[in-house]
């Protein structure tokens, strides 16, 4: 086994904010929280800022210590469309202390494929990781991108399809844990 860290690369969509769970059935736990971050107010061109309405994202402050918890196991990493923002808005919530930010090369936040197929996340973060174990956290991943980690990075890699519906559960923590146990026995 290794003595490397793995690390942790967390999307927030999804996976911390459950974005698509109906209204009227936010999961428990959860809390609103209104949001301006400046990627949120750049998708309302021609807008002034003070006339774009708030985000919604729901937050479930028990994630917080579950993921410092995780933070003895792994380096933790934003691997986010929020990128910096996840520091300024998310991180306080849950009791996070600001965490390194995957950067995206320019145009590459673009929602869906990268036209082979693979999630647009997929081809940067296996590049990111340089070797690395790592686990991924994401409500966009699905066996195109898995078989991609299998052919093109060697080291151990756990990718968490996360229900945009429900957010990060008790589960996903406790697989979570394993891995990183795993990957550095």
């Amino acid at each position: 086994m290794t003595t490397t860290r793995p690390l942790l690369y967390l999307d927030v969509d999804g996976p911390l904010n459950p974005y698509a769970a109906k209204p009227e059935r936010r999961p428990a736990g959860y809390t609103t929280h209104r949001m301006k971050p400046d990627g949120w107010i750049a998708r309302h061109p021609g807008q002034p800022p003070a006339a774009v309405k708030p985000l919604r994202v729901w937050l479930n402050e028990a994630h917080g210590p579950e993921l410092r918890a995780l933070a003895a196991r792994f380096d933790l990493i934003w691997a986010t469309t929020w990128v910096g923002e996840a520091n300024t808005y998310i991180a306080p919530v849950l009791g996070l202390p600001p965490l390194p930010v995957v950067e995206w090369p320019d145009g590459a936040s673009t929602p869906g494929t990268d036209g082979s197929g693979l999630f647009w996340k997929t081809r940067h973060l296996v590049a990111h990781a340089a070797g690395r174990p790592f686990a991924w956290v994401d409500d966009e991943l699905g066996s195109r991108d898995r078989a991609h980690v299998t052919v093109h990075h060697k080291s151990p890699a756990l990718l968490l399809r996360i229900d945009p519906r429900l957010g990060l559960r008790a589960a996903d923590f406790t697989a979570l844990a394993e891995f990183a146990d795993g990957v550095t026995e």
